[in-house]
């Protein structure tokens, strides 16, 4: 099509772009104001709700569980914490099947779904229901509304049939996702110190690494880490980060995941370096005002320090005792927090 075949019908207006941006800027804030409300009814309601709930030990109390609604065992009859659970196709949320009358519960396997703390959180929650569907009539732009137990358990409005993956396992857990981590945590420096001498062969190993993924699942973008290996001698385990911590992004974490899986286990573990090490990393990005200016921690898994690193403390962490010490042993025992 030519110019001038359009020409009759074009017209062309005089915007100003002053007050165009201000027209735009006030309806982002209304949008994002209405946000805000819900929000905050959600939050209060929860706390309410909290409140007023007295725990019970034997609390026997059936929900709608997301992966069994409408499940039927072979008599025909739906299963426990299954039960009849209406769902429709929805426009708004994506064309999915949703129930827009109420919430249902999503459940990690590796969580009990009747375990006492379950039961009551998901009973004091239900309070949440009435206002899932209030906040959604007061602004239908809303998408999915949500509440993270620390027990475990999802409530999501609204509710929906979740399907696990091919192995049958749902590996969702609300407790690692972002939001809930920056929500429940504040910011923290983490360097990870991980044992990696030959008395760390096979199975301790395998489960070292497995520790520290699951350490670095649960650090946000507002967090700073780095992960020092020790042996004989130091090392990092990205030498392009040496000295220094990196902000824990999902691309540093997924990174750090690779060059854990090549960790090899040998020599004898000279824990004092690593230590050494660990504070002077932290020490300089204190002095420097890098990473996260707020908490800082030492996390050391080994199957035992054949040394011993206490005065390392003294000398790099009195008197104002400002890094947490954690450590983690592969071979069975429990986590032990630093009490000195």
């Amino acid at each position: 099509m030519k110019f001038k075949d359009v020409e009759p019908i074009i017209r062309i207006d005089e915007v100003d772009g002053s007050a165009l941006a201000q027209k735009f800027a006030k309806e982002m804030q209304q949008m994002l104001g209405r946000k805000m409300k819900s929000v905050k009814r959600l939050a209060e309601s929860a706390e309410d709700a909290d409140l007023y709930h007295t725990f019970n030990e034997t609390l026997e109390f059936d929900y709608y569980n997301s992966v069994m609604v409408n499940t039927m065992d072979e008599d025909g009859e739906f299963v426990e914490l299954g039960g009849e659970f209406v769902l429709e196709e929805n426009e708004h949320f994506s064309r999915l099947s949703v129930n827009t009358s109420l919430s249902d519960i999503q459940v990690p396997t590796n969580v009990y779904n009747k375990d006492p703390d379950i039961l009551n959180g998901i009973y004091m929650s239900e309070a949440l229901n009435t206002v899932f569907i209030s906040n959604f009539k007061r602004d239908p732009t809303l998408t999915w509304q949500y509440f993270g137990s620390s027990t475990g358990f999802f409530r999501l409005y609204p509710g929906i049939k979740w399907t696990p993956d091919e192995n049958g396992v749902i590996t969702f857990d609300c407790r690692n996702r972002n939001w809930y981590i920056q929500a429940a945590t504040s910011p923290k420096d983490i360097v990870i110190v991980v044992d990696v001498s030959g008395s760390m062969k096979g199975l301790r190993l395998t489960i070292a690494k497995h520790t520290i993924r699951t350490i670095l699942d649960t650090l946000g973008e507002n967090d700073f880490v780095n992960i020092i290996a020790y042996n004989d001698y130091v090392h990092y385990v990205e030498p392009c980060f040496e000295g220094t911590l990196v902000q824990a992004d999902l691309d540093n974490r997924e990174h750090f995941k690779l060059l854990v899986e090549e960790l090899h286990a040998k020599g004898q573990g000279k824990v004092k370096k690593a230590m050494k090490e660990s504070f002077r990393i932290l020490n300089e990005a204190t002095t420097q005002g890098k990473g996260s200016l707020c908490n800082q921690a030492i996390m050391l898994i080994t199957d035992g320090a054949m040394e011993d690193f206490q005065q390392v403390f003294q000398d790099y962490n009195w008197p104002e005792r400002k890094v947490t010490e954690t450590t983690s042993f592969p071979g069975g025992c429990p986590v032990q927090p630093d009490k000195r």
